[in-house]
């Protein structure tokens, strides 16, 4: 054997070693903690332990960090007590482990349980409860609880009151809200964030603060800038809002042999001027017609919060282009639509808001972007030829307007306000393993977004943060973190708000323990 495999060999062992001794260290330090109201012990789960795969895997919601060949943690606390939050910030502090805070797994790049770097997760899914007050028309709710269970838990007290946030009842809390948290409710509401009024947060310290000790600033940050950058967000309280006994909703679909470029073109006209009590979608995805060729297929799925007679009127005054039939509307309550919205069969019970297990699993790459301008019937032609050649990427494009166009750019992290038409994700889904169908199906993606940059938004060309992308930029939270953050950050908060970020961050946490691959970055020493 050469001198340089030997000491390449002495090198690798020797970090080997240290790493283990990192993590032993560490889980020594956890065990022995004074912050300690209960005992952590069982709380830790490393390799060693039969339930780590388990644990580790119940909150994987993207199967592309899911494989043999994905980093997997030191170990995973699951949090049972405010205690282990605290002891788990200082340990990881003093060993110099880092950390990932994990409440619903959805983020799409899987920053919250995967890392280069040795690390370990703490797992929030045990801080659930929600304490729902109709008398003042508010709620709190810790960061592991599920959008389902808080639309649950509304619902049980009340049938005229609701949330705006997402449809997808599996999403936990802390991350939905802390990057923004949308729905179809947004017209009428705004943002999950636009609704937030208090919250706590464990900071690097290892102190609880809420509003008014974190300060006005901390506190803008975690509601729309990522609480990830920050600290642990524990809780949110929330304002929650006022919806009919019954809404509305709808799904309309259109395909390229049915006038779809003039819906679409009609759509973006009006979509964001419509009524705020009302909410249409609009998806594009490519479907087989009879004779094997593809084409391009528009669902219209949507949410009215008024009834079916009031709704037909506003669509056959404002977009009658879609050709809206009052059969094909149905009246419902407001957690029936979200499960309708959501794909459950009629009727289900409002108790299947409460399974935190996804419908499906999948391997899934988003993108974002950001419509200033109705796009042309000939833009949209060509957009719809590009779809079909590439077959698997669908686009999603939210409407704004409404309410959303009343609030300041300046109010919360999240600008995307007065100015856009509608936000458009990009998804592509697929059910391979392995790195070689990840880059084909993650390339078509990239492909169509680039195709797209003639349609939306420049200097920046925006992007949502909770439809998280590490193609647009990432940090190594090396000595060049700024810069690299800059890339990034004017995407999703632009210039104004990401200084502001960049300041609350360095007054904070100001050695950048709280970080992963796009989190907002300290100012440079």
């Amino acid at each position: 054997m050469s001198i340089i495999s030997l000491v390449f060999l002495f090198l690798l062992s020797h970090s080997l070693a240290t790493s283990n001794n990192v993590e032993q260290n560490f889980i020594q330090c956890l065990v022995n903690s004074t912050q300690l109201t209960t005992p952590i012990t069982g709380a830790i789960h490393t390799p060693a332990n039969s339930s780590f795969p388990a644990v580790l895997q119940a909150y994987i919601r993207n199967l592309r960090f899911n494989e043999s060949t994905t980093p997997k943690p030191a170990l995973i606390v699951t949090a049972v007590d405010l205690s282990h939050v605290q002891a788990s910030i200082l340990c990881a502090k003093k060993h110099k482990l880092l950390m990932k805070t994990r409440s619903g797994g959805h983020d799409y790049e899987g920053l919250s349980y995967v890392a280069e770097d040795p690390f370990f997760i703490l797992d929030l899914f045990n801080f659930r409860s929600i304490n729902v007050s109709i008398e003042d028309e508010t709620a709190w709710v810790q960061a592991g609880a599920t959008l389902g269970e808080l639309y649950y838990r509304i619902a049980e007290k009340s049938s005229t009151h609701g949330f705006p946030a997402g449809v997808c009842p599996t999403v936990g809390v802390g991350g939905h809200f802390s990057g923004g948290g949308y729905g179809n409710m947004m017209r009428k509401y705004g943002l999950s964030v636009d609704n937030i009024i208090d919250a706590e947060i464990v900071d690097v310290n290892g102190k609880l603060l809420n509003r008014e000790s974190m300060g006005e600033d901390l506190f803008w940050a975690i509601t729309g800038g990522g609480g990830v950058s920050f600290g642990v967000v524990i809780s949110y309280k929330i304002n929650l809002v006022r919806v009919p006994a019954n809404v509305t909703v709808f799904q309309v679909r259109r395909t390229s042999e049915q006038n779809v470029t003039d819906v679409a073109h009609r759509w973006l006209q009006v979509a964001n001027k419509l009524d705020n009590n009302l909410f249409i979608r609009m998806v594009f995805d490519v479907v087989n017609i009879t004779n094997g060729e593809k084409t391009i297929r528009a669902s219209f799925p949507s949410l009215f919060l008024g009834n079916t007679t009031t709704l037909i009127s506003i669509m056959d005054q404002s977009f009658p282009e879609l050709g809206l039939q009052r059969s094909d509307c149905q009246e419902m309550n407001w957690t029936q639509s979200v499960l309708w919205y959501y794909n459950f069969p009629t009727g289900s019970p409002d108790s299947t808001l409460l399974s935190r297990i996804p419908r499906s699993l999948v391997h899934l790459k988003r993108k974002s972007d950001y419509v200033k301008r109705p796009i042309s019937k000939q833009g949209l032609s060509s957009i719809f030829k590009k779809m079909v050649e590439l077959q698997r990427p669908v686009l999603t494009f939210n409407p704004y307007g409404g309410r959303m166009a009343e609030i300041s750019e300046f109010a919360k992290p999240f600008p995307h306000r007065a100015g856009n038409i509608a936000k458009i994700q990009y998804a592509a889904d697929w059910n391979e393993d392995g790195a070689d169908a990840a880059n084909r199906y993650i390339n078509l993606t990239r492909v169509l977004h680039e195709y797209m940059t003639p349609f939306v938004s420049k200097f920046p060309r925006e992007a949502f943060l909770n439809y998280r992308d590490l193609d647009i930029g990432v940090t190594d939270n090396g000595k060049n973190s700024f810069l690299e953050g800059t890339v990034y950050g004017v995407k999703y908060f632009k210039e104004a708000n990401f200084k502001r970020l960049v300041k609350v961050k360095t007054m904070v946490d100001p050695d950048n323990f709280f970080r992963n691959e796009q989190s907002i970055p300290t100012l440079p020493k």
